[in-house]
C-alpha cells in the first residue's frame, strides 16, 4: 500500500489513526472537564504509566476536548533542565492575552497579567513585554517563594477566566521531573482553587513512581488527585487499532495476524503503531495474514531498537549501561542484590547507579526494594544489544 498515506505514526506523542482502549479515562476527564466549567470543585487527575503507553497522546487528546467544550488550555512538558516557572511563565502570557482579546469586562484579566509580570520578576525570567502600564499589586505572586507565589497566580488566573465565563486546564506531562518544591507548590496551588472551587482543573502524566511522589510531598495530595494507570491495551483494543485504519481502506486484517501483533507487542501502543506502520507499506492485497507479520518482524525490531530504544542509552554512563545489562540478566522480582550477583559486583559500588539511573527515569521502584524497567520490553533489547 501506498506509504505516503500510511496512517500509522510511531512517535512521541504523534496522535494515532485509532485511539482505542481509553474511553473510560477519556470520559472521566471530560466530566472533569465539563465541571470546571461550570465553576464546581473537581480532583485532579495525574495519570501513571511506562514509557509509550500513550500517555502524552491522551494529553493531547484532552486539550482538544476542553478546547472543544469551551475550556482554555495550558500544555507543559516538565523537563531536568527547566524550572515549573520558566515552563508556566510564557504560556500564562499567551492565556491571559487570550483572556483579554474576549468581549466584556477585562478588571481580573488586567490584575491577573500584574500579577504575571510579579511573578516574573519574583523568579527574574524573561518572557518579553507584559505590556502594561498600570501600577504593580505589590504582595501578590512577588515572594519568590513558589509555594505561595504559584497559587496567588494561579487563582488571578481562575478569576480572569470566571470573568470570561470561561474555564483553565493545564496539562504536565512528565511530572515526576519536578522537583519535590516545585511539585508541592503545584499541588499546593490546585488545592486552594479546589477549595475556592474556581474554574481551573489540573491533570498530569508521569511514570509509575509519579502517584509516591505526590503523596511524599503533600500528604492530601492522594484526596486531590485521581490516579488512573495507563497500561498496555487489551488484545480486543489492540485488535480495534490495528484493524480500523486497514478496513477504512478495504483490507481485511486476519485474526491470526492480530494476535502475532499482539503477542510482539505486549498491548503497548507505541509498539503496536511500528506494527502497523510497517504492515501497511508491505501488504500489497485486500487481506492482512500471518506471512506479512512474520516478513516484517526482523524491521519492526530493527527500527524500534534503532528510533525507540538506542536513543534512551544515549545520555547514560557506561555504568549505568552496565547495571541495566544486569537487571536485564535478572528474572521475576528484580532487587539490587540480583542485579550484583549478575555483573559479579557487590551491592555497595550500585548505589550510586541506581541512585541516577532512578533519577533519570529508566528505572522505578514498584515495591519496595525492587526495581523494575520505566520502558517496555527494554531487557529484551539491552540482551540484544550485546550480542
Amino acid at each position: 500500500m501506498d506509504p505516503v498515506q500510511n496512517p500509522f505514526s510511531p512517535g512521541a506523542g504523534t496522535p494515532p489513526p485509532e485511539l482505542a482502549g481509553r474511553g473510560e479515562l477519556l470520559e472521566e476527564a471530560r466530566i472533569m472537564i465539563g465541571r470546571a466549567l461550570n465553576g464546581r470543585s473537581t480532583q485532579g487527575m495525574l495519570m501513571t504509566g511506562l514509557r509509550g503507553v500513550g500517555k502524552t497522546v491522551i494529553l493531547n487528546e484532552l486539550m482538544r476536548m476542553a478546547e472543544e467544550q469551551g475550556a482554555l488550555s495550558l500544555f507543559v512538558e516538565a523537563t531536568a533542565e527547566s524550572t515549573l516557572s520558566e515552563l508556566l511563565a510564557s504560556e500564562l502570557k499567551k492565556l491571559f492575552f487570550s483572556l483579554n482579546r474576549i468581549a466584556g469586562t477585562a478588571d481580573k484579566v488586567k490584575k491577573g497579567l500584574v500579577v504575571l509580570r510579579n511573578f516574573i520578576g519574583a523568579v527574574h525570567l524573561k518572557v518579553g513585554d507584559i505590556g502594561l502600564d498600570i501600577e504593580p499589586f505589590a504582595g501578590i505572586a512577588d515572594s519568590g517563594n513558589i509555594e505561595t507565589d504559584l497559587a496567588d497566580l494561579f487563582e488571578c488566573v481562575a478569576e480572569a477566566a470566571k470573568e470570561k465565563k470561561k474555564a483553565v486546564l493545564l496539562l504536565v506531562d512528565e511530572v515526576q521531573y519536578l522537583p519535590k518544591k516545585e511539585l508541592g507548590a503545584l499541588i499546593m496551588a490546585f488545592h486552594r482553587l479546589q477549595q475556592r472551587q474556581l474554574p481551573f482543573a489540573v491533570i498530569g502524566a508521569g511514570l509509575p513512581m509519579l502517584a509516591e511522589l505526590a503523596g511524599k510531598t503533600k500528604s492530601y495530595a492522594e484526596r486531590l488527585f485521581l490516579y488512573p494507570q495507563v497500561d498496555a491495551l487489551t488484545f480486543e483494543a489492540t485488535r480495534q487499532a490495528i484493524e480500523t485504519p486497514f478496513a477504512s481502506c478495504g483490507v481485511q486484517v486476519e485474526r491470526r495476524a492480530v494476535e502475532k501483533v499482539y503477542e510482539q507487542s505486549k498491548g503497548y501502543p507505541y509498539f503496536i503503531q511500528e506494527w502497523g506502520y510497517q504492515i501497511w507499506n508491505r501488504v500489497e492485497r485486500k487481506r492482512v495474514g500471518i506471512d506479512v507479520i512474520d516478513e516484517v518482524r526482523a524491521k519492526v525490531v530493527k527500527r524500534l531498537d534503532e528510533n525507540f530504544f538506542h536513543a534512551r542509552l544515549e545520555r547514560l554512563t557506561a555504568g549505568e549501561k552496565d547495571f541495566l545489562y544486569g537487571m536485564s540478566l535478572c528474572s521475576g522480582n528484580i532487587h539490587v542484590s540480583d542485579v550484583a550477583k549478575a555483573l559479579g559486583s557487590n551491592v555497595a559500588s550500585l548505589s550510586k547507579r541506581r541512585a541516577s539511573l532512578l533519577a533519570k527515569g529508566m528505572i522505578y521502584s514498584p515495591r519496595y526494594g525492587e526495581l523494575a524497567f520505566t520502558v517496555p520490553m527494554f531487557g529484551q533489547f539491552m540482551r540484544r544489544s550485546r550480542k
